[in-house]
């Protein structure tokens, strides 16, 4: 069996390792798929921890079920004990010991060096935790204190343990997400809701969704093992590259990020399609006539939208979705006063929570640094672009573009740094173009508050 895995793996061009958990990986579409048929609430909760425990012990061993039982125990703790405040309690102790995990086992170096280990997982384990508790949280505060994605997420009763469990561990999302409520995983595992067949007929099939995950799925990791050859990482710091010219170094930059961000397409679109076939990624019917069933909870990832984005500004609502709503809920929206509006600073922390989250490296802290200054700056050019005054429809779309050209200039630029993680290796890939990415963004911050666009005039009507 051993011989066989290494063959398999050589064939592929990744570690034994990394083809164990692609295996476990894969095995939780058929896994997720027969959630659908398990009967009754508590039967369900069993099968999907059993089923994320048992998943994980394959991939990364027995010691990543004692991690993942660490911040799960301190959050059901805070929660039984300290209710008024398990929500900061929870998160201070939950990414407390994400934190300690990364440093100890420095999971980006064998990542890159073809290991793998249970921090990932880890690393959705602790939103889920942490959400659960804050949605704890607001289930005692008054009505008009809460906003409505509080509203509709608060819990008034603690789950039970094994509501809890099942949760947290369910395998469909355990290994890469996407991350999803508590509320949505309980009205799923008891029929209520949109997920109650008399509201509007039988459920919805899953398989077309599914199929189209799927075959996303696996052209992205055909297109990635095509390109990853051709763009090797070390080339940052080979002489050759110095020697090339500053629009060859730059194109090399945009090669680089576009060939990684596949692998994460491909990862999410499997993730995407275990959802779909559980039944649990199921979020409600459009308006059209007639309704067609949506499959939003499910996705992680809109792989057009983030290669054509027309802003930088879009780039949260399209790619990693699930963790950018946790975001925004969780750290960015509670971080402004009712009644104020966001500003850089907000931005600012979420991003460095954001860049915590993933790893302690360098890279990780300089790129989501870089990507608060580019959606900044992308702002700058959106408000220019909304003072055009109408009619000049020509100098619209070419301020459009400019937002274009910049978010897909300074995006690839910027995750190099996420790419290559080490300090070193991060400067001289943005030394190399002269710091393009991280001076445009920068100067336009400047000049928005030096050239504000005049507000559109209001109309007074005059009384008769």
């Amino acid at each position: 069996m051993g011989l066989e895995m290494e063959s398999m793996a050589a064939s592929i061009g990744v570690s034994v390792p990394v083809l164990r958990f692609l295996l476990c990986y894969i095995a939780t579409i058929p896994v997720s798929f027969l959630l659908r048929v398990v009967p009754g609430p508590q039967a369900k909760h069993i099968y999907a921890a059993a089923s994320g425990v048992i998943l994980s012990y394959l991939s990364f061993g027995f010691s990543s079920n004692l991690h993942f039982l660490v911040p799960m125990s301190l959050g059901y703790a805070s929660m039984l004990l300290f209710r008024k405040h398990c929500g900061i309690i929870t998160f201070v102790l939950g990414f407390g010991y994400l934190i300690g995990c990364h440093m100890y086992y420095m999971s980006g170096d064998a990542w890159k060096e073809g290991g793998i280990d249970a921090t990932g997982a880890l690393m959705v384990l602790t939103l889920k935790v942490i959400s659960c508790a804050i949605n704890y949280n607001d289930g005692i505060l008054k009505e008009e204190e809460l906003r409505e994605s509080q509203k509709k997420n608060r819990l008034f009763k603690l789950p039970s343990l094994i509501e809890y469990f099942g949760y947290c561990l369910s395998c469909g999302s355990h290994f890469a997400g996407p991350v999803y409520e508590m509320r949505d995983y309980l009205d799923w595992t008891e029929s209520k809701g949109i997920w109650n067949p008399s509201e509007k007929g039988p459920s919805p099939s899953p398989f077309g969704a599914a199929v189209r995950a799927l075959l996303q799925a696996a052209f992205c990791m055909g297109l990635y093992l095509y390109l990853v050859p051709q763009f090797p990482l070390k080339r940052f710091t080979e002489p050759l590259y110095q020697e090339w010219g500053f629009w060859k170094r730059l194109s090399y930059q945009y090669m680089s990020g576009f060939t990684a961000r596949w692998k994460y397409y491909f990862i999410w679109s499997i993730s995407e399609a275990s959802i779909i076939l559980s039944g649990l990624g199921f979020s409600g019917w459009t308006e059209s006539s007639p309704p067609k069933p949506k499959w939003d909870r499910a996705k992680n990832v809109d792989v057009l939208g983030v290669e054509f984005a027309k802003s930088s500004v879009q780039l949260p609502l399209v790619w990693n979705i699930q963790v950018s709503t946790w975001l925004r809920h969780y750290v960015y929206g509670r971080l402004v006063k009712p009644g104020k509006k966001a500003g850089f600073f907000q931005l600012l922390l979420t991003q460095t929570v954001s860049a915590v989250w993933h790893g302690l490296y360098p890279g990780y802290i300089i790129f989501f640094v870089q990507s608060a200054l580019m959606i900044a700056g992308s702002r700058v050019i959106y408000r220019w672009q909304q003072s055009v005054p109408k009619g000049m429809d020509v100098a619209k779309n070419i301020m459009v573009f400019l937002n274009f050209a910049y978010t897909v200039l300074v995006l690839n630029y910027s995750c190099v740094g996420f790419i290559v993680l080490s300090l070193h290796e991060t400067l001289a890939s943005y030394g190399s173009v002269y710091y393009i990415g991280t001076v445009l963004p920068i100067v336009l911050i400047l000049l928005g508050i030096i050239i504000k666009p005049a507000r559109p005039i209001k109309k007074v009507r005059k009384e008769e």
